[in-house]
């Protein structure tokens, strides 16, 4: 399963996109593209959203790559993982 980094390359390569066309839409350096597309850098959400829109594409599913990317930099060495995401997952539930 891809990281949100590798989709953003995948997508920008499927529209035709260099590094650099898709910063300056996206108002930021061609530096901190490349270090998004490598999981070096992480998104901030009003970029997520952004990159959608310069994607041309849903904006949930890009959101949903984000957030487990996030959700495993916290879990991802913890051997309770699973554990803590089902009791999280009915917490959200009732929430």
């Amino acid at each position: 399963m891809k990281n949100f980094g590798e989709t953003i390359r995948q997508l920008r390569e499927q529209k035709g996109l260099l590094l650099r066309q898709l910063a300056a839409a996206l108002e930021v350096d061609t530096a901190l593209v490349s270090k998004l597309e490598r999981g070096e850098r992480k998104a901030q959400r009003e970029q997520v959203s952004k990159l959608a829109t310069i994607l041309q594409v849903p904006e949930e599913p890009l959101l949903v790559v984000w957030l487990s990317d996030k959700v495993l930099d916290a879990l991802g060495e913890e051997p309770l993982a699973l554990k803590v995401l089902r009791i999280t997952e009915k917490r959200i539930k009732h929430i």
